[in-house]
């Protein structure tokens, strides 16, 4: 087996994984913004890889989290930027640090602020037309205070516990070996 063909297994079941994730939703937001731990398995897949196979399996997750987890979007835009563009981003982000014992933090944190910066911008062009009176008990004048309160409040908690949860589980050997790439010593490149 080429690993050209592990690295196509195993972003397949890292990405349906992330979909169970999703479905298991921590804090759901109005117009769809929820705190799971969706991007924990497409950056495990990221480090592992690198920022083009993180990409592809974050764009792959995104598509499929808007028609599998009924994603919310105002038109074509909010679908592309706040779930292709948005994940594809966050496996880009954390593919950056691929095999690195840094990974476990720094990948995370790349990997949730390229997505929060998707999900941000898309706020303030589009979903910011149309921003509550008040959000959080403050008055909303300004698209780009809404939408960065509004994707803070679930890209935060995401990235935070996505990097706890992997520093964790990146102190157990065999993990480790395997964000290490040490395994893949064997594979045709």
């Amino acid at each position: 087996m080429s690993q050209k063909t592990k690295a196509l297994c195993e972003g397949a079941i890292m990405v349906a994984l992330a979909l169970i994730l999703g479905m298991l939703r921590l804090y759901r937001l109005p117009d769809g913004g929820s705190i799971t731990l969706s991007i924990l398995p497409l950056v495990f897949f990221a480090v592992r890889y690198g920022p083009g196979w993180g990409f592809l399996a974050g764009f792959a997750f995104g598509g499929l989290d808007y028609i599998v987890n009924n994603g919310i979007a105002i038109d074509w835009t909010t679908i592309i930027c706040d779930y292709f563009l948005a994940y594809g981003l966050a496996g880009l982000g954390a593919g950056l640090f691929r095999g690195r014992r840094v990974s476990a933090c720094w990948g995370t944190l790349a990997g949730g602020t390229l997505m929060f910066l998707s999900s941000y911008l898309v706020g303030v062009f589009v979903w910011g037309k149309y921003m509550p009176e008040a959000f959080l008990g403050m008055p909303m004048t300004s698209p780009w205070l809404y939408s960065f309160l509004y994707n803070i409040l679930w890209a935060g908690p995401d990235t935070v516990l996505t990097i706890i949860i992997f520093a964790l589980l990146y102190r157990a050997p065999s993990l480790r070996r395997y964000l290490l790439r040490e395994d893949l010593s064997g594979f045709n490149r």
